[in-house]
């Protein structure tokens, strides 16, 4: 049954230029309306980060009506609609037949019917319209009352639309726990019936939609829900064999080594204000990912060289996942690093310092911090590195090499192997504060290494 209710928006410069598209449209004759995640972000009381259009008009007609456009899906009835810095995906009514390959549709029929559009899409949350116009919500799925439930629920048969394009079910789990909604009997059991079939979407998909649930709101509320609808084990069996993997709980008292990953992703979103990047996500994720095959027990439950382990291991996920090679390489840093911490208090002057001068030291030190709260809950070796950074400052944990390879050969050494030895044992003085300028290198070079 239809519901408008009026809704007055949030008066942003987007907002704005939103309200020129839809109001373009209009006058030209075709009907518009924002769509999906904004309308729904504006009944929750959230300002929308973007602002998608439905229209009646084709893709053809839109480029004609605009004249900055980009047919990033026309075929599929979608266009992008650039106005000054703003973009706006615009995409034409439509109705929708079947889906043979699990994510777009085998035929698309334009329609002159919003209602009919609105019917193909994912859930009742995401099928309201606003009207800028008129400053209205129009709800054709229940989705005003779902909101006021806290119900993720899908439009019409939730088999139907999760075989229409299989990555609907992670998107159920992202809502979920970024609202702290619950997902809707009927639909809930269709994903639980489906789930073995996510991996017929493409790993990129795949890892775009799993980054978004461990770097939002509630990230390990959405990892505990990927896992009991079943759809972790075939996205992340590493992560899913984590559970009921025992820890020791002297230093674990929170649980497993799932209960912590859950709890680790927690902390991260609490102590960044939810700027955590992909490579942080993914890293704490994977933390403790070569816990599972290193489990031992002797004097007690231990899992021996589980840094280097989890490590490795990253090295095939990341590859799975169509990472980058530099996200990759700093996710392995990430897992290979993280036990160093428990040793910077005997570390020697250079060894500390190489280790907090690390690239990307901020998100090692961020990861460490919400293993220490995700656990035994102290953070001594935290608050001594931050001492250490702010007392020793940049200058002085990443110095300027007091020589290079050109001063060796004027010394008279011929550049190969030992020209590295030469130029890390003068580092390590340096940084151990044992020399301070490039005489006094020259002088440590010709008493410790005579031609």
């Amino acid at each position: 049954m239809k519901r408008v209710i009026k809704l007055e928006p949030r008066k942003s410069e987007l907002y704005r230029v939103a309200k020129e598209v839809v109001t373009t449209l209009n006058n030209k004759g075709y009907s518009a309306y924002c769509v999906g995640g904004c309308a729904r972000d504006m009944v929750m009381g959230k300002a929308p980060l973007e602002y998608d259009i439905t229209t009646s008009a084709t893709p053809e007609q839109v480029a004609e009506i605009f004249s900055h456009t980009v047919p990033i899906g026309a075929s599929f009835g979608v266009i992008l609609v650039l106005i000054g810095e703003y973009t706006f995906e615009v995409a034409t009514f439509r109705k929708d037949e079947s889906y043979s390959d699990g994510r777009h549709p085998d035929k698309v029929t334009y329609s002159e019917d919003v209602e009919e559009d609105v019917l193909r899409r994912d859930f009742t949350i995401n099928g309201m319209l606003y009207d800028p116009i008129k400053e209205e919500v129009i709800d054709y799925t229940d989705g005003l009352d779902d909101i006021e439930r806290g119900v993720i629920r899908a439009i019409g048969k939730p088999y139907e639309r999760f075989s229409e394009d299989k990555l609907r079910m992670m998107r159920a789990v992202r809502f979920c726990s970024r609202y702290g909604f619950e997902i809707e009997e009927e639909t809930y059991a269709a994903i639980l019936e489906l789930a073995p079939e996510i991996t017929q979407v493409s790993q990129e998909r795949i890892r775009d939609e799993l980054v978004k649930i461990i770097s939002q709101e509630n990230p390990g509320a959405g990892l505990m829900l990927l896992s009991e609808t079943g759809l972790l084990k075939y996205i992340l069996l590493e992560i899913e064999i984590m559970r009921g993997v025992e820890q020791p709980p002297e230093f674990h008292p929170e649980g497993d080594v799932f209960i912590h990953t859950c709890l680790v992703l927690d902390k991260l979103y609490e102590n960044t204000g939810g700027e955590v990047s992909p490579e942080l996500a993914l890293g704490a994720l994977l933390h403790d990912v070569g816990k599972p095959p290193t489990f031992s027990v002797s004097d007690r439950i231990r899992f021996n060289a589980h840094d280097r382990v989890g490590a490795d291991m990253s090295k095939s996920i990341s590859k799975r996942l169509k990472l980058s090679n530099k996200q990759a390489d700093t996710i392995y840093e990430l897992i290979r690093e993280h036990l160093k911490f428990k040793d910077v208090f005997n570390m020697r002057k250079s060894t500390l310092k190489r280790f907090i001068g690390m690239e990307d030291f901020d998100l090692h030190l961020t990861l460490h911090l919400a293993d220490c709260q995700a656990s035994h809950g102290l953070r001594d070796a935290y608050d001594f590195v931050v001492g250490k950074l702010e007392e020793l400052g940049e200058e002085e944990i990443k110095p300027k090499p007091l020589i290079g390879g050109q001063e060796l050969i004027d010394m008279g050494y011929k550049p190969g192997p030992l020209f590295s030895e030469i130029l890390n044992a003068v580092e390590e003085a340096q940084l151990e504060g044992e020399i301070a300028n490039s005489e006094e290198a020259i002088e440590l070079v010709s008493s410790k290494y005579p031609l």
